[in-house]
């Protein structure tokens, strides 16, 4: 069967992923002592809650167009698919290590999941049609490219 995603499929990825990354964070604040670090962890956090608000933003206000299934599916099961496809790409359950973890492998975990965003959202980008969104998709992108470019900044003044 040929599946074309469309803005509203990916925005609901998008929307999954971003509260796995809060999750990420939230625990990471937990599993760290410092208490810089723990509020730099929650104010990660509390980004990735307010880029998931973006992305249902994004999504309320798709035409019906940019919404409109392209498969048939009765039991409505392209959900249950598109956030178990979300929670296994990018900030899926991740072991810490044992002992508490550094800050800076905190941060290149996270920057690793954020580039893995973007991989998998260029991906998609190939699947979703220009008149069902593809330009929201590139939204997205440049949402998390702006993640990484700020954990980056944190990682390089965690080495000085």
């Amino acid at each position: 069967m040929n599946y074309d995603y469309n803005a509203n499929d990916i925005l609901e990825m998008a929307i999954q992923i971003e509260k796995n990354g809060a999750v990420f964070y939230r625990n990471s604040a937990e599993a760290v002592s410092e208490p810089s670090h723990k509020k730099l962890l929650l104010g990660l956090a509390n980004m990735e809650d307010q880029h998931e608000q973006t992305f249902a933003q994004m999504k309320a206000n798709l035409s019906e167009e940019e919404k409109k299934s392209t498969t048939f599916d009765p039991d409505e099961e392209a959900g249950m698919y598109l956030k178990a496809l979300a929670d296994t790409r990018v900030f899926f359950e991740k072991e810490m290590p044992t002992g508490p973890p550094s800050m800076k492998d905190i941060l290149k975990e996270a920057i690793v999941a954020e580039k893995d965003s973007i991989v998998f959202y260029l991906g998609m980008k190939d699947f979703v049609p220009e008149k069902l969104g593809k330009d929201r998709v590139e939204q997205v992108i440049k949402e998390e490219m702006g993640h990484i470019k700020l954990l980056s900044n944190q990682l390089t003044s965690l080495k000085k």
